[in-house]
């Protein structure tokens, strides 16, 4: 949260200075192209109907109807073995074959029927905030709705769990779009975090560990932010399941504008600090500790296995989507991105 403080210098009117204000409940007019909807702006069943509409036309048309889905190509049966090329997932390695032939060798597998996917969405107090075209929390709810589209058919089922830090939230993985829905709509409905409270995001990660589940895919959204503890619970469930990881950036987190001093408010600690904004340096400092926070948090989603999708709240987070599946259909091995 950022807030000016009294007394300063005002910033220069017009867009020299975008995304300084936080969203205020309104008409919804004011959110840019590509935007999901601002669920502070009206009925959540309305929005979500308006949501899922616009994922259904742009997913389809984008990719021309071709559900390959998330995990493309991947399962739990073996198949046959191929020729290792650059890119496949050394996990895969068939190593009997390999050691016969002094060639490598890769197993193939073969997709499941049917696919378990597991949510696990993190609406910590650190959600609450956006300066683009709409909240953090907005595009974690609208990540997890494309998530529901892209791999909710054929007999799959989708579930999830909600942290907020103050309460977990557990709803079971039921098939069928109208079970998708459904679970939407209490994710909506999920009571905001109270300010000066911290998520934790490590312990809904262990709560998908045990008892086991059959293998599938585990969907991870959050912005990442703080402690690192989600690493080793995120690696565990790695070594079994598919793994994508949802990340949710705000432009202002990355660097600053120049508009006099600010107090920033930590929501989740309720620290607060003046920021002077005026100094070069000091944005220069802030913009490099932030990139070395992203790449923090990249490297360690790497060493999970997972796969990295960002999604931003200042551009068009379906396009995020379409190049992200399609790049996963070409690398066609179903592991993580590398």
């Amino acid at each position: 949260m950022i807030r000016r403080r009294r007394g300063a210098e005002p910033p220069p009117a017009g867009p020299a200075h975008p995304g300084l204000v936080l969203h205020d409940a309104g008409d919804g007019t004011s959110a840019g192209a590509g935007a999901p909807p601002r669920f502070t702006d009206g009925p959540a069943d309305v929005l979500l109907r308006r949501l899922e509409l616009t994922v259904r036309r742009r997913l389809d048309g984008l990719l021309q109807g071709d559900h390959l889905g998330l995990v493309p190509g991947s399962g739990s049966e073996a198949g046959d073995s191929r020729t290792y090329h650059p890119g496949d997932d050394v996990r895969r390695m068939d190593w009997p074959v390999t050691a016969r032939t002094q060639v490598p060798h890769v197993r193939e597998t073969i997709a499941d029927r049917e696919l378990e996917t597991w949510a696990v969405v993190d609406l910590s107090a650190s959600l609450d905030f956006g300066t683009a075209n709409c909240q953090k929390r907005d595009l974690a709810i609208a990540g997890l709705a494309a998530v529901g589209h892209l791999t909710v058919h054929g007999g799959n089922r989708l579930g999830a769990v909600v942290t907020t830090g103050e309460r977990v939230d557990r709803y079971p993985a039921l098939p069928g779009r109208l079970a998708a829905e459904r679970l939407l709509r209490n994710v909506v409905a999920t009571p905001r975090a109270v300010g000066g409270r911290r998520g934790d995001l490590a312990a809904a990660l262990e709560t998908l560990r045990r008892p086991e589940r059959r293998r599938g895919l585990v969907v991870v959204v959050s912005d990442f932010l703080g402690d690192s503890d989600w690493e080793r619970p995120l690696r565990a469930l790695g070594t079994r399941h598919e793994l994508l990881a949802i990340e949710v950036v705000d432009p202002r987190e990355l660097e600053l504008p120049d508009v006099g001093l600010l107090t920033v408010v930590d929501p989740e600690t309720g620290q607060t600090l003046e920021a002077p904004t005026g100094d070069a340096e000091f944005r220069a400092r802030f913009a490099e500790g932030a990139a070395a926070e992203r790449a923090r948090i990249a490297a360690a989603l790497r060493r999970a296995g997972a796969g990295h999708l960002q999604l931003r709240t200042d551009r068009d987070w379906l396009m995020d989507v379409v190049r992200f599946v399609g790049e996963r259909r070409r690398a066609g091995s179903g592991g993580a991105s590398r």
